[in-house]
C-alpha cells in the first residue's frame, strides 16, 4: 500500500509483502528525462540520465533503482519519508507541491525531485512505461478483468480453471491470492496499488504465463489501482446495494463500476444482463459487449443459459449463443449464482477468441467449474452440510441462503452472520430482514467491527430480523451471540444431521479486526472444530489449518 494506507479489502491484517515478490527478476532502466517527458517535466543536466527500473508508493517497499512517488496522506505525507526511500536506494522523488516543499525543509536530498500536480494520477501510466506491462493487442498475457458486488473472486478462479484445462498458463490477482505462476503471495487488498499491478503483470510476462485474471472493485477505480491496464475482456456480474460508504449512491457505484467498459481500461466486455444496472451497462458501454443472461427474466442476451438440471450439489447448464452454437458445462458449487458466474467465465474466455469446440473439449474432459474457492460455498462436512461463504452484503446473504436450501423434508437452514463495521449502515437491518425470512434458525454475531460498538452492530441487525420477522408472521427463531466463535458453536449445537448451517461474512479471512487490532479468526476453523466435538465428520481440505 502506499503511505497514506488507503481503504483496501474486507478486512485484513497489517503488514507488508516485500516488493520482490511482486517484481520481474530484469527490468531494463528507464531514463529519467524519458519518464520526464511523459509527464511533462524537464529533467535538466546529469540528473536526466538517471536509470529507473521500479516504482514504489510506500518508503518500506522500494529497492535499488526505484523511483519513490511520496503523496499526501491522511495523517502524514510520504515526503517525510523520502530520506527511508533514498537510504533503501530511490534514485528519484516524485511529489507534488507541498511534498517538495517538505523536501526542501529536510536534509539535503541527494536524488532529483520531480513536482507534479496531482502525482496520484500519473503512478498506473509511469508503472505501465517503467516495467513495460501492458502487452500488444493479442500478446501474452491476455488480460481478463471481472467487476462487480458480487461473483468477482469465482469467476476468476473459474476463468483460471478453464484456461488451464485448455491448456494454458494463467496467473491470478485477487482477494485471496496473487498468483504469478510460483507460490502463492497471500492478498491484503482486493486489487494491489497500480505499482504492484503493473510490476505483476511485468513479472507473468517474464515467466512466460499465457493469461492472467484480475478482480476489480470499485474500490480499485475509484483509488486508482489498475490505471494504465488496459483489459483484453472485461466482465460484469452483478450490482447490488454495497460500498455506498465510499459512492454515496447506487449510481455513483454504477458509475464507477463503468469506468472499466471504456476504450482506455478495455477492449472488450461481456456483461450480465441478469440486473437492471446490467442492462444500462450493456446498452451506454464505450466499447464492444457481448451479453449474457443467466434468468429468463433477463430478456434477450447474445448468449443465454438455457437449461439448467440439478447434479449433486451443483448444476448442469447449457449455453446457447449466436448462430445456434452452445456449449454444455457444469459447475460444482452450488447455488444460481455460481451458475451465472460459470457461464460469464465461458462466454468471456470464448470473447478472448479461444474457439468454441476446444471450450466445449475442455468442459467435457476437465469439469474445471468444481475448482474448490477458498471461503466462496466451500463445504466444511456434509452432514449437517456446512457451508462458509463471502456473502456480507444483502443480495449476497440471500443468494447464499437460497443456494443452500436442502430438498430434504423437515431440514433446516441456520445463518451464523454479522455486518462489518464503518461500512454502508443502511445494509444492516436488511441483511437481518433477509436472514429472518430465508433461515429456519439466524444467530446474529459480530462480523469485524473495526472501530464501531459491536453491540449497536448487532442491534441494527438484529432489528431488521425482528422487525421482519413480526410483519411477515414468520416463524424463523433469532439468537444474539458472541463472539464469533461462539455463535459458531451454538449454530452447531443446534444443527441434526439433515440440516445445513452457513457461516457468512469473512469467508476466507482469517482475522477479525476489533478496535485496531487483528484477532485470529478463521470461520473454517471455527466450524470444523465445533463439528468434530459433536461427533459429526468432516471434510479433509488442506486449505483449512486447524
Amino acid at each position: 500500500m502506499s503511505e497514506q494506507n488507503a481503504p483496501g479489502s474486507h478486512s485484513g491484517p497489517a503488514g507488508e509483502v516485500p516488493a520482490s515478490r511482486f517484481r520481474p527478476s530484469a527490468v531494463a532502466a528507464v531514463r529519467l528525462d524519458s519518464i520526464g517527458e511523459a509527464i511533462g517535466i524537464p529533467v535538466p543536466g546529469t540528473s536526466a540520465e538517471v536509470g529507473v527500473t521500479g516504482i514504489s508508493l510506500n518508503s518500506r517497499t522500494v529497492e535499488p533503482g526505484d523511483l519513490y512517488v511520496a503523496l499526501p496522506g491522511a495523517a502524514r505525507h510520504g515526503a517525510d519519508f523520502v530520506p527511508q526511500a533514498v537510504d533503501r536506494g530511490a534514485v528519484a522523488v516524485l511529489t507534488d507541491e507541498a511534498g517538495a516543499r517538505l523536501v526542501a525543509l529536510s536534509a539535503d536530498t541527494a536524488v532529483p525531485v520531480l513536482v507534479v500536480d496531482g502525482p496520484r494520477n500519473v503512478v498506473g501510466p509511469l508503472s505501465a512505461m517503467i516495467y513495460r506491462s501492458q502487452p500488444a493487442p493479442g500478446q501474452p498475457p491476455r488480460l481478463f478483468g471481472v467487476t462487480g458486488t458480487n461473483g468477482k473472486t469465482t469467476t476468476t478462479y473459474f476463468i483460471n480453471a478453464l484456461l488451464r484445462s485448455l491448456g494454458q498458463r494463467p496467473g491470478l490477482i485477487g482477494t485471496i491470492e496473487i498468483l504469478a505462476g510460483g507460490d502463492p503471495i497471500p492478498s491484503l487488498l482486493t486489487t494491489p496499488e497500480s505499482t504492484d499491478v503493473h510490476a505483476l503483470l511485468a513479472l507473468m510476462r517474464e515467466r512466460g504465463l499465457d493469461a492472467a485474471s484480475m478482480e476489480v472493485s470499485s474500490h480499485a477505480v475509484s483509488f486508482q489501482r489498475v490505471d494504465g491496464v488496459v483489459f483484453d475482456v472485461t466482465g460484469f456480474t452483478n450490482l447490488t446495494q454495497d460500498h455506498l460508504d465510499l459512492h454515496g449512491t447506487m449510481e455513483e457505484y454504477f458509475a464507477t463500476k463503468a469506468e472499466l467498459f471504456t476504450p482506455r481500461r478495455a477492449r472488450a466486455a461481456v456483461v450480465t444482463v441478469d440486473d437492471e444496472w446490467g442492462r444500462t451497462l450493456a446498452a451506454t458501454a464505450g466499447i464492444p459487449v457481448i451479453t449474457l443472461a443467466t434468468t429468463d427474466a433477463a430478456g434477450a442476451a447474445d448468449w443465454t443459459v438455457t437449461a439448467t438440471a440439478a447434479r449433486g450439489l451443483g448444476t448442469e447448464f447449457t449455453l446457447s449463443g449466436p448462430g445456434g452454437v452452445t456449449v454444455q458445462a457444469h459447475t460444482g458449487l452450488p447455488g444460481a449464482f455460481n451458475v451465472a458466474n460459470a457461464a460469464l467465465a465461458t462466454v468471456m474466455v470464448l470473447a478472448s477468441g479461444v474457439d468454441a469446440a476446444a471450450v466445449q473439449a475442455a468442459l467435457s474432459s476437465h469439469d474445471p467449474f468444481t475448482v474448490a474457492v477458498p471461503g466462496r460455498m466451500q463445504l466444511v462436512s456434509a452432514e449437517p452440510a456446512a457451508v462458509v461463504d463471502f456473502a456480507h452484503n444483502t443480495d449476497a446473504l440471500a443468494r447464499a441462503l437460497e443456494a443452500v436450501r436442502s430438498p430434504l423434508r423437515g431440514s433446516r437452514v441456520i445463518v451464523v452472520f454479522g455486518a462489518t463495521g464503518q461500512r454502508d449502515q443502511g445494509k444492516r437491518p436488511a441483511m437481518g430482514a433477509i436472514a429472518a425470512q430465508l433461515a429456519d434458525v439466524v444467530v446474529v454475531t459480530d462480523d469485524d467491527p473495526h472501530d464501531e460498538d459491536a453491540a449497536a452492530i448487532r442491534a441494527d441487525v438484529l432489528a431488521g430480523a425482528r422487525t421482519a420477522q413480526a410483519e411477515g408472521g414468520l416463524t424463523s427463531t433469532i439468537e444474539e451471540v458472541y463472539p464469533r466463535a461462539a455463535a459458531i458453536q451454538r449454530a452447531v449445537e443446534l444443527a441434526r444431521p439433515q440440516d445445513t448451517i452457513l457461516v457468512a461474512g469473512p469467508g476466507h479471512e482469517v482475522w477479525q479486526e476489533v478496535k485496531g487490532v487483528n484477532l485470529a479468526l478463521d470461520d473454517r476453523v471455527e466450524l470444523r472444530n465445533a463439528l468434530t466435538a459433536r461427533g459429526f465428520n468432516v471434510l479433509q481440505d488442506e486449505r483449512i489449518e486447524s
